[in-house]
């Protein structure tokens, strides 16, 4: 019984990851991976960042070390995919537990190809970091809670707990929170003593983490969440009354934020709001439309799955006891996901683990207790196939648009490089080159250092060090001054943030300070919609 248990758990999923990674290829869904990888490599900072302030604490060092002494490998992704695999086993585990008492053989190995195929495939093909937590969480805690009279299951657990909060705390509470019902319908009674000790648990971690952050940290934390709320999330509009807040705000709509003198929590307090009329006539309906769209274009194999189980839950109701409760869970889902998807966002980083954590919570309930052999009519059989071929053509054109999007940003990245040849860039809107790079194809930019005016990791604690060490100033119009008309500098920006350069610094300006000049280079191919392009700065002294 070991071996083929192990083939099935073990083997498996790590067959199938390195079969779609060789087959489909890997492609970052954000930039904010390439981005975090270049802090640590200390490609856009002074040094490697060994504390990224908001999450991988802990792991921020030792990624930081590693590129530091071995920077040929990539660190990051293997990590990463490596945390992956091991949430795919957990949830294998779980799964299999399930289902090996009701499907036989190559029956339940196609169950569980087919389960990777809908609820897992889009993991590795479309990487961000954000999944692994919410996975490695809510995997743990169903292991956990299905051999909870097991001391080691309850140790895995705990540890892939741990490692999904070290990553990031607010996705690992979330699988937490979806796995939680499960854990209960599993473990009963001490399903309750486990979600309260893993609470205690990550509850004091939380606390400690909270009392030990810098004041640099803190603000960091505090500006994140305002920026978010009015170019991510909506929440908040702007209503500049003066000049210097319009600017602000421009700085803000380009993710300029690396001013601490322009954007501030004032700034945020001063020129916006949350308008709750106007989200709700405006923003409330795109919101929910495109939400709709999603669960129904994205996961629409998830969705039917669920379907079968509340009618299976339908037609059999003297086998399931306490079906209100499971209508409850149902309606917690979708208050969930509505609630996340029109009150903040709902991406597929987000959207697939949650909705494959209550899938398989829900088999949970469906399959525990159930001791009959599985049938499979030909109708069910035909309903597989058509649904998994369709599923399949979705992934197929999925992965045509990733090579498309990552082939014209390799090629847009080297013809920078060519042009580009100073061993130091300022840039603005580099972070779009980035996305559906391969994780393990991190961009090469040595020896070049790069000063990034925007993007959200302008307001990274390490920023102000970097001035300081390429200009001798921690101030941002300063240093952008000092490093006009420097040999040794490249810039590469887009018409857009070069535009608002000019009038920052113009307003900026002191007596005394020279004006700046930005002049596209006239030789540079022709530039993709939203990417940089090499200019020419130079300092005047009159205009």
């Amino acid at each position: 019984m070991f071996w083929p248990k192990f083939l099935r758990v073990v083997l498996l999923p790590a067959g199938l990851l390195l079969l779609a990674g060789f087959g489909l290829g890997c492609y970052y869904e954000t930039n904010d991976d390439v981005v975090i990888t270049l802090l640590l490599r200390g490609v856009t900072a002074a040094a490697p960042v060994t504390d990224l302030h908001l999450y991988f604490h802990g792991l921020a060092a030792l990624l930081a070390t590693l590129y530091t002494h071995f920077p040929a490998l990539p660190w990051y992704g293997l990590l990463l995919y490596g945390l992956l695999y091991a949430a795919a086993v957990l949830s294998f585990a779980v799964l299999d537990r399930l289902l090996r008492e009701r499907l036989t053989g190559g029956v339940l190995v196609g169950a569980l190809v087919l389960f990777y195929g809908v609820a897992w495939l889009e993991h590795g093909l479309w990487f961000n970091y954000v999944r692994v937590p919410i996975l490695l969480a809510g995997g743990g805690l169903l292991f956990a809670a299905q051999r909870a009279e097991r001391q080691w299951a309850l140790l895995v657990g705990l540890l892939a707990l741990v490692l999904a909060w070290l990553i990031r705390p607010s996705a690992a509470l979330l699988g937490l929170l979806a796995a939680a019902p499960g854990a209960l319908w599993l473990a009963k009674r001490r399903g309750v003593v486990l979600l309260l000790a893993v609470g205690l648990f990550l509850g004091g971690a939380q606390l400690l983490l909270t009392l030990t952050r810098s004041p640099a940290a803190a603000t960091y934390r505090r500006l994140d969440v305002l920026k978010s709320n009015l170019n991510d999330f909506y929440l908040s509009r702007p209503r500049p009354q003066t000049a210097p807040d319009r600017l602000g705000l421009q700085a803000v709509a380009h993710w300029a934020l690396g001013d601490s003198a322009l954007v501030n929590a004032a700034l945020f307090q001063r020129a916006t709001r949350f308008e709750a009329g106007v989200f709700a006539r405006e923003q409330a309906p795109a919101k929910l439309t495109a939400l709709l769209s999603q669960l129904a274009r994205d996961y629409f194999p998830l969705l039917l799955l669920q379907l079968a189980c509340c009618l299976t839950i339908f037609r059999n109701p003297h086998r399931y006891a306490g079906r209100r409760t499971f209508g409850l869970v149902q309606a917690g889902f979708l208050l969930l996901i509505f609630g996340l998807g029109l009150g903040l966002k709902l991406p597929p980083r987000i959207g697939l683990p949650l909705v494959g954590l209550w899938v398989l919570t829900n088999l949970t309930y469906v399959l525990r207790g159930v001791r009959q052999p599985l049938r499979l009519t030909p109708f069910s059989v035909a309903a597989v196939l058509l649904v998994g071929g369709l599923y399949g053509y979705k992934t197929g054109h999925r992965v045509l648009v990733l090579r498309r999007e990552q082939a014209q940003n390799t090629a847009w990245l080297r013809e920078l490089r060519q042009v580009a040849t100073q061993p130091l860039w300022v840039a603005a809107g580099l972070e779009s080159t980035f996305k559906s790079w391969s994780p393990f194809a991190e961009p090469a930019f040595a020896p070049h250092s790069v000063l990034s005016l925007t993007g959200w990791y302008t307001l990274d604690p390490s920023q102000p060090g970097l001035r300081q060490r390429l200009t001798g100033t921690r101030d941002l119009p300063v240093a952008l001054r000092r490093l006009a008309g420097r040999a040794d500098v490249s810039w590469l920006l887009t018409p857009e943030v070069a535009s608002w350069l000019r009038t920052y610094l113009a307003v900026s300006r002191t007596a005394g300070q020279p004006y700046l000049v930005f002049t596209p280079v006239g030789h540079c191919p022709a530039v993709p919609g939203g990417q940089p392009q090499p200019y020419q700065v130079r300092a005047e002294r009159t205009k």
